[in-house]
C-alpha cells in the first residue's frame, strides 16, 4: 500500500510539473458600477475609484483550457449621496475579491494569445472606517466574473498582458446613523457594487 501511495504521489508530481503554469503582475484600475437602495434616507452610494497591483496564477490543463486564480485588495471612499441628510460620508472600505476564473486560449499567432474566461468570486470587505456616521456594516458576498484578455509574448518565456474583467458584486449594508441625526436608527442598504477591472502587466511562464 506504501508503494502505490508513493507511486501515485510520483506521478501526481510529474504530471503537475509536465503542465504549463503561468504568473502575472498587473497595475489594474478598478471602477465600480454602483447601484443602491438605501431606505429610510435615501440617496445614491457613490464609491469612488482606485488603482491596485494584482497577482494572478494560472494552471493550465491543456493547451487550451487553464483556470486562473487572481488576488488583489483595494480601499474604496464611500459615500450616499443627495439622501434625506444631504451627502452623508460613509468613510472607506478595504475589499478583498480572491476570483478564479475557467478560461480558454486561443492561438491565432505565434505572439498573440488571447483569451476569455468567466467564474466566481468571493468579496471579503474589511478595514471599515465609519466617516461622518457611527457604524457601518458590510456583509461578504458572492458573485459571479467575466474576463477577456490578450497575451502578447516577448519570448517563450515572458509576455505582457492586458486584462478586463467584470465582477458582479451585491452587498448588504447596515449604517448606524445616529451621529449624522439625532434619534436616527439602523438604516438597511443594499448596494450593486459592480466593478470593471482594467489591468496590463508582465507575466512569466513556468
Amino acid at each position: 500500500m506504501r508503494k502505490l501511495l508513493f507511486l501515485a504521489g510520483l506521478l501526481f508530481t510529474v504530471s503537475l510539473s509536465a503542465q504549463n503554469w503561468q504568473v502575472r503582475l498587473r497595475g489594474v484600475a478598478v471602477q465600480p458600477n454602483e447601484k443602491s437602495e438605501v431606505s429610510a434616507i435615501g440617496g445614491d452610494v457613490n464609491i469612488s475609484n482606485s488603482f491596485i497591483p494584482e497577482l494572478d496564477f494560472t494552471y493550465f490543463f491543456n493547451k487550451n483550457f487553464a483556470a486562473e486564480l487572481i488576488l488583489g485588495t483595494t480601499k474604496h471612499d464611500v459615500v450616499d449621496e443627495k439622501s434625506a441628510l444631504g451627502d452623508v460620508d460613509l468613510g472607506s472600505v478595504w475589499l478583498l475579491p480572491p476570483t478564479l476564473t475557467l478560461q480558454y486560449h486561443f492561438y491565432p499567432t505565434k505572439t498573440l494569445k488571447p483569451y476569455v474566461g468567466a467564474g466566481l468570486n468571493y468579496t471579503l470587505f474589511y478595514g471599515v472606517k465609519s466617516g461622518a456616521v457611527k457604524d457601518v456594516k458590510y456583509d461578504n458576498a458572492l458573485g459571479f466574473a467575466l474576463q477577456a484578455g490578450v497575451d502578447y509574448m516577448l519570448t517563450d518565456k515572458y509576455f505582457l498582458n492586458f486584462d478586463i474583467k467584470k465582477l458582479f458584486l451585491k452587498t448588504d449594508v447596515d449604517v448606524d446613523a445616529s451621529n449624522a441625526v439625532s434619534g436616527a436608527t439602523s438604516v438597511p442598504a443594499k448596494v450593486n457594487i459592480d466593478p470593471l477591472l482594467i489591468g496590463f502587466g508582465v507575466g512569466m511562464k513556468f
